[in-house]
C-alpha cells in the first residue's frame, strides 16, 4: 500500500477523534461554560449537521480545484474548527468552532476515498478504502480514550489543541506524500450531480443509512443499556466502547479485504450477520461477557459494511465518482442521527433500554433487502449511469463490473 494512504489515515484519524471525543466530555464543557448537559449537546448534533451539509458543500465548492489541493484545504479548514473549539472564550463560539471543522469531514472522506482508490490497482481498491477508515476505527480504540482521558486530567481545551496538532501532521503528509492528481478531463458538476440519476447509486446510499443506522440504534444508548441491564458500573462504559472501537477496525480491515473479491456477497453476510446479531442483543445485554462480545461483534459487522458500500457507490458513479462518495459519507450521519431518533422513541415509549436493538435489527434487515433487491435489478440489467452532456465516454458507460 503507498505511504499516501498513511497520510490520508493520519486525517482519517484526526477527524474521528474530533467527532467523538465531545461525548466523553461534555460534563467538563458544560460546567466550563455554565449550561446544561443537553445544552453541551448541541456540540454533537451541531457537528453531525454539518457533515451532512458540508459534505455536498464542500464537495461542489473542490469541484475546481485538484483533489490534492482540496484534500490539504480541508484538513486546513479542520485546523482551524479545532483551534477555535480550543480557545473558544464562549460556548457559541465553541459551537461555530464544531461546525467549521465538521464541514471537512464528510468531503476529506468522500474526496479521499476517490484518491485512495486511484492510487491503487483496480483489485486493491477497496483496501485502499479501508486503510484509509481504519484511522477513523483506530481513533475509536485510542484517540477518544486517550483524548477524554486527557481532557478530563488537564482540561479539555488541550484535546482540542492536541486534536489540531494531528490535524497539522495530516495536513503536512497530505502535502508530502499524496501525488498531485488532477481531475479527469471533461468532468463538471453536472457530471458530479448525475450519478444521482443512477437508481444503483441512490441504492447504495440506501444501504448506508440503514446499515449503519442499525448499528448506531444500539450503540446510542449502549450507556444506560450497560449499566442499568448488563449491572455494569459506569467507569464500565469506557472500555466497552474501546471493544466497540476494536471491532471497528477488524471489521473494516477484513470488510476492505472481501470486497475486493466479493463484494456483494461481502454485503450479503455482514448486514444479514448484523441484523442477527442486533436482535441476539435484546437477550445477551442481560449478561456481562455476552453482552461485551456482542458489542464488539456490533462494532466488527457493522464497519465490514463501509467498504464494500463506499466502494459500490465509486463503481456506480464511475468517471464522475467525487460528490457522491462525499454524499455517502453524510449518510453515514444521517443514519446516525435517525436510528438515534428511534432508539429514543421505542426507550421513550416504555419499552425498555434494549429496545433499540429491535430497532437496529429492523434497519440492518432492510439494508440487506435493498442489497438483494439492487443485486437484482443489476443482474436484469436496469440502466445504470445516466450521464449526459460533453462528458468522455468512459462516463456514459453502463454498470461498471
Amino acid at each position: 500500500m503507498p505511504l499516501a494512504l498513511l497520510a490520508l489515515a493520519i486525517g482519517a484519524f484526526g477527524i474521528g477523534t474530533t467527532e467523538f471525543v465531545i461525548m466523553g466530555l461534555l460534563p467538563e464543557v458544560a460546567a466550563d461554560y455554565g449550561v446544561s448537559i443537553p445544552t453541551a449537546g448541541y456540540l454533537v448534533t451541531g457537528y453531525a449537521l454539518g457533515v451532512m451539509f458540508g459534505a455536498p458543500l464542500m464537495t461542489v465548492l473542490g469541484t475546481k480545484v485538484s483533489r490534492k489541493r482540496m484534500l490539504m484545504l480541508l484538513m486546513g479548514l479542520f485546523i482551524v474548527g479545532n483551534l477555535l473549539s480550543a480557545f473558544a472564550p464562549a460556548f457559541a463560539v465553541m459551537l461555530i468552532g464544531r461546525i467549521v471543522a465538521s464541514l471537512a469531514h464528510g468531503a476529506f472522506f468522500g474526496i479521499g476515498s476517490v484518491v485512495a482508490a486511484d492510487l491503487v490497482a483496480p483489485d486493491k481498491k477497496a483496501g485502499a478504502i479501508a486503510m484509509m477508515f481504519t484511522g477513523l476505527t483506530v481513533a475509536n480504540v485510542v484517540g477518544v480514550p486517550l483524548g477524554t482521558l486527557v481532557g478530563q486530567s488537564v482540561g479539555w481545551r488541550v484535546t482540542f489543541g492536541i486534536v489540531a496538532a494531528l490535524g497539522v501532521v495530516g495536513l503536512l503528509g497530505i502535502a508530502r506524500l499524496v501525488p498531485d492528481m488532477p481531475k479527469p478531463e471533461g468532468v463538471r458538476l453536472r457530471h458530479e450531480l448525475a450519478a444521482f440519476k443512477n437508481v444503483q447509486v441512490l441504492l447504495a446510499m440506501a444501504m448506508t443509512v440503514l446499515g449503519f443506522g442499525g448499528v448506531f440504534a444500539a450503540i446510542t444508548y449502549i450507556a444506560p443499556m450497560m449499566t442499568h441491564v448488563a449491572g455494569f458500573a459506569d467507569g464500565s462504559v469506557t472500555w466497552l466502547l474501546v471493544l466497540f472501537g476494536l471491532g471497528m477496525v477488524g471489521g473494516n480491515l477484513v470488510g476492505g479485504k472481501f470486497a475486493d473479491r466479493a463484494l456483494m456477497p461481502m454485503l450479503y453476510v455482514s448486514l444479514g450477520a448484523l441484523a442477527v446479531v442486533l436482535a441476539l442483543f435484546t437477550l445477551t445485554a442481560h449478561d456481562k461477557l455476552l453482552s461485551a462480545v456482542t458489542i464488539a461483534l456490533i462494532g466488527a459487522l457493522g464497519f465490514a459494511t463501509v467498504p464494500p458500500l463506499q466502494k459500490r457507490v465509486l463503481d456506480q458513479a464511475h468517471g464522475a465518482p467525487t460528490l457522491a462518495s462525499a454524499v455517502n459519507i453524510g449518510a453515514f450521519n444521517l443514519g446516525n442521527a435517525l436510528s438515534a431518533w428511534l432508539g429514543g422513541l421505542v426507550i421513550a415509549a416504555g419499552l425498555g433500554y434494549t429496545a433499540p436493538n429491535w430497532v437496529g435489527a429492523a434497519l440492518a434487515a432492510g439494508a440487506l433487502l435493498l442489497a438483494f433487491l439492487s443485486a437484482a435489478l443489476e443482474r436484469r440489467g436496469a440502466p445504470s449511469t445516466v450521464v449526459t452532456g460533453s462528458a468522455p465516454a468512459e462516463q456514459r458507460t453502463a454498470v461498471h463490473h
